[in-house]
């Protein structure tokens, strides 16, 4: 086996910063702005997944509610009205109309009852900000920065 003497090419350093082109520096400043600009697209994406699930996970439990104010309205209304029904024993009522009034006051409940829940529901979605806070006020300071480098 024959050993080389041939040195390898010398790598060239890059030229300091202050002896650095117009050209080049504008180049780099383009590369740094991508960057920089791809950086708080991400951040965004991060910050729409995490409301989005903060969104979804509301609008589900708003669902729920409305399903178990249906269940409870359609099960319990019917024992709840036959047992109101009782009360108006003593009237002078055809049983059929004795029957509507405990139903109509029981449904009315229940109505009560699954508007509570549907509005808790709504109401804690409302406080959710649906602004990516940390991305618009990274995109200021960057906004800023920018003016100032320029």
């Amino acid at each position: 086996m024959a050993i080389s003497t041939a040195s390898a090419p010398a790598r060239v350093a890059p030229p300091p910063p202050e002896t650095e082109h117009l050209p080049t520096l504008i180049g780099r400043l383009g590369d740094d702005v991508m960057q920089l600009v791809d950086t708080k697209i991400n951040l965004l994406k991060v910050e729409l997944k995490e409301e989005a699930n903060t969104v979804l996970t509301s609008g589900v439990m708003i669902a729920v509610g409305g399903v178990i104010a249906t269940i409870g309205f359609a099960l319990v209304n019917v024992a709840v009205a036959l047992g109101v029904a009782t009360l108006f024993a003593n009237l002078d009522l055809s049983p059929a109309a004795k029957y509507g009034l405990g139903f109509v006051l029981t449904g009315l409940v229940y109505l009560v009852l699954g508007g509570i829940i549907v509005l808790a529901m709504k109401s804690r979605l409302s406080k959710q900000k649906l602004v990516p806070a940390r991305t618009v006020e990274e995109i200021r300071k960057d906004a800023r920065w920018l003016k100032k480098e320029l």
